[in-house]
């Protein structure tokens, strides 16, 4: 399995402070080649495509591959008890993973092990970062309602600004009234997605390969939670002090 998707990303300092790569010039022309567009080329990519968009539309199943990911090799009754979820839930999120490529699944020992690569996507063209960090984000909406209300609200696209914003706000470079301004909303709904979100920051830092892609200016200086004396991983934001 190979999610590194890291095309057309030859700047990854520029990334915004609203979460994406700066892009204030049209790609030229033949980014987009002949070779690329071949249908072939396409069909072959789709795929991975949409199996980002299943993760993104289910927040659940998103959960379940973040934890296998920072935490495995882990058996589904790890699983379960970790995230609190059903025996018959996990395994058909676990069957889920497995099919879309996420998760691979060793059957010769007893439990079951599971194992999964982290999945990244840096586009230098159509401001986007993706990594286990943004996904964990997603996830605790599962767990976290003020989470859940903010993208409700707001949607995913602004969750990622908000997660850009929280880790220089953590590192010291902007106050929470500056993270309110940049991605547009109220001062009290800016404190509160900073403070949910520390547990995603937190947890990154620590397992996200690709944490840097999101905070290359700032990925070793942010103020956040030792993890050392955690042995699981958190499953709620209240894991964490707010």
């Amino acid at each position: 399995m190979d999610f590194g998707l890291t095309s057309m990303t030859a700047d990854h300092n520029r990334v915004r402070p609203d979460g994406g790569i700066d892009a204030l010039d049209p790609p030229p022309r033949d980014v987009m080649g002949e070779e690329a567009l071949k249908p072939e080329t396409l069909a072959q990519n789709a795929p991975r495509l949409e199996t980002v968009v299943q993760l993104l539309n289910h927040p659940a199943l998103t959960r379940v591959y973040v934890y296998v990911c920072y935490w495995g090799p882990v058996a589904p009754p790890e699983i379960m008890e970790a995230l609190d979820i059903s025996k018959s839930t996990t395994y058909e999120y676990v069957d889920q993973l497995v099919d879309l490529g996420l998760v691979d699944r060793d059957d010769s020992t007893r439990p079951q092990q599971l194992t999964a690569d982290p999945i990244v996507i840096v586009e230098q063209y159509a401001p986007i970062v993706i990594t286990p960090t943004v996904l964990h984000a997603l996830a605790l909406q599962e767990v976290d309602e003020d989470i859940a209300y903010f993208i409700d609200r707001y949607g995913i696209g602004k969750l990622i600004a908000a997660l850009r914003g929280a880790g220089l706000h953590f590192a010291g470079k902007t106050t929470q009234r500056m993270v309110a301004t940049d991605i547009d909303v109220r001062e009290t709904e800016a404190m509160m997605i900073i403070y949910a979100l520390k547990p995603a920051l937190a947890v990154g830092r620590d397992h996200d390969p690709f944490f840097e892609y999101l905070f290359p200016d700032v990925d070793d200086e942010m103020d956040l939670p030792d993890l050392d004396a955690i042995s699981d991983a958190p499953t709620h934001s209240s894991d964490f002090d707010r």
